[in-house]
């Protein structure tokens, strides 16, 4: 690995991506700034070759999480080393009880959106993970993690209901109104975990911005997603495993081990479906709970085999993702965080699998 300080100039020359309609043939990062005019000092800059991205999104992890609850420091940064070595350099994290802010002071390591601490009902989610209240108190611990965050809070949506034996949504309609007002009065957006059909026309009538997984769009709620500029999460990475889950409940929740198969098999048609009607549609993997970190390109080609156009995919995870999430991509001045690679990205995403250099504020680190 190369390590060269930021304060040193880099060049960058080939094929430089800037948008989906935009590409130069060079750029230069001085003092860890993107620059498209050559600088002071350019004659003793280090120089990069190949096709450069803005530094990849994940916009659903978690660093700071696995399965049994929050880590350590230690294993929070082999995770964001594992999203880096793979070019994820903008990270949405969607709820850790970890607190990973001492990540911001490594310009080494990628750059975190965190949306605080999940928030559901007690017993209605996984163990360790969220605050586990009633509806009366959801308003308040909203205002909580709005301000504990970078501009997200993260819900639970719904999750297995042991008395019914399949997903039930968790919160009443008017919890949720409340709840998410109070959350644009704070600035913060509002997205929720949700599996099922029966929790997204309350959820995004009553304001959300945002739903991870939803894979229970169905042609009923895809027009109102789609009229409501509601972003979808898919994370098809992780609804990949929603068939051994589905034979790990069988025994006990044969009702909801059947509605987990369903939502699977249709996984590809529910996310093209949401795509072809308007709704915007990101990428993340939802690494950090059960999955690795670092498997952003397995979700870009992961949206491809379900039928969204490869530009658009790569835009997922690129411009378009940065834009929504109010981050810059390779503009003049911007922090210089991009990836390279040896072929067009845009002609098959399989190249997004093996980055040639990574660079993170004007140094390259991989």
């Amino acid at each position: 690995m190369s390590d060269h300080r930021a304060s040193q100039v880099l060049h960058v020359k080939g094929r430089v991506l800037v948008g989906p309609d935009d590409v130069r043939d060079e750029l230069w990062a001085v003092d860890g700034r993107i620059s498209y005019g050559r600088p002071a000092g350019a004659d003793g800059a280090v120089t990069v070759t190949g096709w450069a991205l803005p530094g990849l999104v994940d916009a659903h992890c978690h660093v700071g999480l696995d399965h049994h609850g929050a880590v350590d420091a230690a294993t929070s940064e082999k995770q964001a080393l594992a999203d880096r070595e793979a070019g994820a350099l903008l990270l949405r994290d969607a709820g850790s009880p970890a607190d990973t802010r001492w990540i911001d002071d490594r310009e080494d390591l990628p750059k975190i959106i965190r949306a605080g601490r999940h928030i559901a009902r007690p017993r209605r989610y996984t163990r360790n993970y969220a605050h586990e209240i009633e509806p009366g108190e959801l308003v308040a611990y909203v205002a909580q993690e709005a301000r504990r965050g970078d501009g997200w809070v993260k819900l639970v949506g719904d999750w297995i209901d042991r008395e019914v034996g399949d997903l039930t949504a968790l919160w009443p309609r008017e919890a949720v109104e409340a709840a998410i007002a109070e959350a644009h009065r704070l600035g913060a957006r509002v997205t929720a975990h949700c599996f099922a059909e029966d929790s997204l026309r309350d959820l995004v009538e009553a304001g959300i911005d945002c739903i991870e997984h939803a894979t229970g769009l169905t042609e009923d709620t895809i027009p109102l997603f789609a009229e409501r500029g509601v972003a979808i999460v898919p994370t098809l990475v992780n609804i990949a495993t929603f068939p051994s889950l589905a034979a790990g409940g069988e025994a006990k929740f044969p009702r909801w081990s059947a509605h987990m198969r369903r939502l699977h098999e249709r996984r590809y048609d529910t996310v093209r479906a949401a795509y072809d009607a308007g709704v915007p549609v990101f990428v993340g993997t939802d690494a950090g709970g059960v999955l690795a970190h670092g498997l952003v390109a397995d979700e870009v080609a992961e949206l491809v085999k379900a039928g969204i156009p490869a530009l658009e995919a790569l835009s997922a995870t690129t411009w378009g993702a940065r834009w929504w999430l109010g981050r810059p991509v390779l503009e003049e001045g911007a922090p210089a965080d991009l990836v390279v690679y040896d072929e067009d990205p845009r002609a098959d995403v399989r190249v997004l699998a093996a980055p040639r250099r990574v660079v993170l504020n004007g140094r390259v680190i991989g």
